[in-house]
């Protein structure tokens, strides 16, 4: 298996990466995708993935963190992309108008700049998107005249706010969210919707712990990846084997691994 969304340098992973990594390939994941939030991070996992060749990662800046990204930003992000060989997505970018870290205008302007560097690198984007549906659809349309190459991290909505990131041409991030019987409902319906095609696998650990994971611990890890799959197989109607084997390829797809 593989876990497409691991906040790797979360003190909970980093700070035993290598008793980290042991427990997540015992469970039976094989590689993880760690996900950049700053340019800073973003030089850090270049670092951790040269050691460490079941980690990839992606390079860019989070909406919550746009207020700093600036003029320099977007050759800073090229530079580090030519630094590193196990770079496979751009991100995680997108829009967050829900708490508003950053300014709407500036999270806007980071998130045009990382598609333009997604584009002219022929590189996925990695999505993150929270109460700014319309504004980052409308977005995405402007700078893509075909399917939109890359995956919406941790989809959470229902089949209307599905189908409009499907009819892009996005991949669909699943996370444990879809294990929540309060706030899950949503998903677990929409997830018969999703084309198998586009479908992906993520723990976002070490957030986003599965509620009926037990027993509880802490925080999330990628070791608990195999429990999410077995939720999400079982309200995607197919097998639990059949949805291994699914995600994996296409994330090998998507993110151009081996």
């Amino acid at each position: 298996m593989i876990d497409i969304g691991v906040n790797l340098t979360h003190p909970s992973l980093i700070d035993k990466l290598d008793e980290n990594i042991h427990q997540w390939q015992s469970a039976g994941i094989s590689q993880i995708i760690a996900i950049a939030s700053d340019l800073e991070e973003s030089a850090q996992l270049i670092e951790i993935a040269n050691k460490n060749l079941s980690i990839k990662h992606t390079l860019g800046c989070h909406p919550h963190h746009a207020d700093h990204w600036n003029h320099h930003s977007i050759t800073t992000l090229r530079q580090l992309f030519n630094q590193s060989p196990h770079v496979v997505a751009i991100g995680e970018t997108g829009l967050d108008f829900n708490r508003n870290y950053s300014s709407p205008e500036n999270q806007i302007r980071a998130f045009d700049d990382q598609i333009q560097v997604s584009k002219s690198l022929k590189c996925p984007l990695y999505l993150h998107e929270r109460d700014a549906q319309k504004v980052m659809i409308d977005i995405l349309k402007n700078h893509f005249d075909d399917e939109v190459n890359g995956v919406l991290h941790c989809f959470t909505a229902n089949k209307e706010c599905l189908k409009s990131y499907l009819d892009l041409g996005l991949h669909i991030g699943i996370t444990g969210w879809i294990c929540d019987e309060r706030r899950g409902q949503d998903l677990q319906d929409a997830i018969k919707y999703i084309p198998k095609d586009k479908l992906l696998l993520e723990t976002d650990a070490p957030y986003l712990l599965p509620r009926s994971l037990r027993p509880r611990p802490k925080k999330n890890h990628p070791k608990h990846l195999p429990h999410i799959a077995k939720e999400a197989a079982f309200y995607a109607d197919i097998s639990e084997g059949d949805l291994i084997e699914i995600t994996r390829n296409n994330t090998k797809r998507l993110f151009s691994m081996n």
